[in-house]
């Protein structure tokens, strides 16, 4: 059973998520604040954590850059979740960090989903480093690789969510100039990453078959 905590300031929104999770064979633990979620982390280390955003004093992004910078909790996987929509300048600053973004309201199979999708792309990019090790692959070539996987499949999620947000919201206006440009740029990057880990899939095989 896969240990959850729940990060929101909204007492009424925790019980929510604590529901879907614990009906989702998920075993849920909680915080209701940026500084409380870091203190349970001290003795806890969830398979996940649900973040939000919009929190005071320390609000959702503050404390992922502190789960981040803690050496104990870094490769815990982070989802956000929020009702307000991601910007260019979040996904760019913060892509890195996090595993999904999930807009509230949620239903529970979009919950579950993304939570499954998540973890199994970690136990699905464990078992290829494996792999490499035991065919004598290059750890930077492996460290490159490991970075990249998450990075593309999290970026594409990305860049779809904020494909959707800004066509719709600017629908009738257009969308901004700078907004268009920093989704083909974040585009372009994507291209170019995936790209390089398609070159190091074909490396891997090479030596995985040998």
């Amino acid at each position: 059973m896969y240990t959850i905590l729940v990060v929101d300031d909204s007492p009424m929104i925790v019980d929510v998520f604590v529901t879907m999770l614990e009906r989702g064979g998920y075993r849920p633990i909680t915080a209701y604040s940026g500084e409380e979620a870091l203190t349970v982390l001290k003795d806890s280390v969830p398979d996940l954590i649900l973040l939000d955003i919009m929190m005071e004093p320390m609000d959702g992004w503050e404390t992922l850059e502190n789960v981040k910078g803690n050496p104990a909790t870094k490769n815990i996987p982070v989802l956000m979740l929020t009702a307000k929509p991601l910007t260019p300048e979040e996904a760019r600053e913060y892509g890195v960090y996090i595993e999904d973004y999930i807009l509230k309201p949620t239903t529970h199979h979009q919950l579950y989903d993304a939570i499954e999708r998540v973890l199994q792309r970690r136990h699905s990019i464990s078992a290829d480093i494996e792999r490499a090790k035991e065919a004598g692959i290059d750890q930077r070539i492996i460290d490159e690789y490991e970075r990249l996987s998450k990075s593309v499949d999290i970026n594409k999620r990305l860049l779809k969510i904020l494909e959707t947000t800004y066509s719709i919201k600017d629908a009738k206006v257009g969308m901004g100039e700078n907004i268009t440009r920093a989704i083909k740029s974040m585009a372009t990057s994507i291209k170019l990453q995936e790209e390089r880990l398609n070159q190091i899939r074909d490396e891997f095989a090479v030596f995985t078959e040998a």
